[in-house]
């Protein structure tokens, strides 16, 4: 196993009674009693997996984590932020948000914990090669290929990204169409779902995304844009179709559905949706598309996504 774990705010003794493969190599685990002693062991000890508890004296935990990543030791380095049950809702997603990869409230069954520390010793934060990309995202399950999700990339790697989806989608393989701006077009991806992302915020979902395979072109792709180093904007619609077949109300939102597309297997129906108050007709945002067989089919499936989920 890489490198070594410090513990910081929390007891070693503590987190290898819980962690049972610690109990093997106990050596791993290095408690330190401070956030200053804890920077200074970041660039000593160059550190696989820091794990942060509630006991720090001196810096609130985001601070801490924010100076963890201000150095390259702490940009290769993962952290894991265990937060007290005490402590207000949004916490998770604030540690997350100033540089954490993982934030677990207590209570927690020891089998979480366990898992995310081995995930984090072996798959390190990647910092250099992320950047905040919104961009759109279709994917299908592989086990319902026919069916379709517009989603939103939060951010973007060659080894994943965040993606926020506006239903559920249960934890499997997903097949995944991630349309880049020109020059650098679409790409093909296939993600598996590594965690829920709460920090995506209403009215997504989040999931943070592990890339299974991701051929070469995109690789290149992705290399090039994280290289820019700036945010981009949500390109233009997969399918791009002009005419809305019909408008639909539910509660707060307005759903537009286009008129069908026709493709190589069928017919594609894209479902956009706006609030009540800011709608304009044709200017919504992609949401959801769907697939049938035949025109009146995927109209019909459309119409029943509105009804399941609007």
């Amino acid at each position: 196993m890489p490198g070594c774990i410090l513990a910081a705010g929390l007891d070693a003794r503590e987190l290898r009674l819980e962690v049972r493969f610690l109990q093997r190599d106990p050596e791993l685990v290095t408690e330190v009693l401070s956030a200053r002693e804890l920077f200074d062991a970041v660039t000593r000890e160059e550190a696989s997996l820091v794990v942060l508890g509630p006991r720090l004296p001196d810096v609130p935990i985001e601070e801490v984590i924010q100076r963890i990543r201000e150095g390259p030791a702490g940009q290769r380095a993962s952290i894991l932020a265990l937060v007290p049950a005490s402590d207000p809702e949004g916490m998770e997603g604030a540690v997350l948000g100033a540089g954490a990869n993982a934030a677990l409230r207590r209570p927690l069954d020891h089998f979480v914990l366990e898992s995310w520390v081995a995930k984090l010793l072996n798959v390190p934060r990647r910092v250099l090669a992320r950047i905040p990309v919104h961009v759109q995202v279709v994917g299908s399950r592989k086990s319902a290929p026919g069916e379709h999700f517009y989603g939103l990339s939060r951010n973007l790697s060659v080894h994943g990204m965040l993606l926020a989806s506006p239903v559920r989608i249960e934890a499997e393989d997903l097949d995944l169409e991630v349309d880049l701006p020109e020059p650098e077009g679409r790409i093909r991806v296939l993600g598996r779902i590594a965690r829920e992302a709460p920090e995506v915020g209403w009215p997504y979902m989040g999931y943070g995304i592990e890339f299974l395979f991701l051929p070469e072109a995109g690789q290149r792709a992705i290399d090039r844009m994280v290289k820019r180093e700036s945010p981009l904007e949500p390109a233009k619609s997969l399918w791009a179709p002009e005419a809305i077949h019909s408008t639909l109300r539910r509660d707060e939102w307005i759903y537009e559905i286009t008129e069908p597309a026709r493709t190589d297997s069928g017919f594609l129906v894209e479902v956009r949706r706006a609030s009540r108050a800011g709608w304009r007709p044709g200017q919504a945002s992609p949401f959801y598309v769907v697939q049938g067989e035949t025109a009146r089919g995927a109209l019909d499936t459309a119409r029943e996504f509105v009804r399941r989920h609007g």
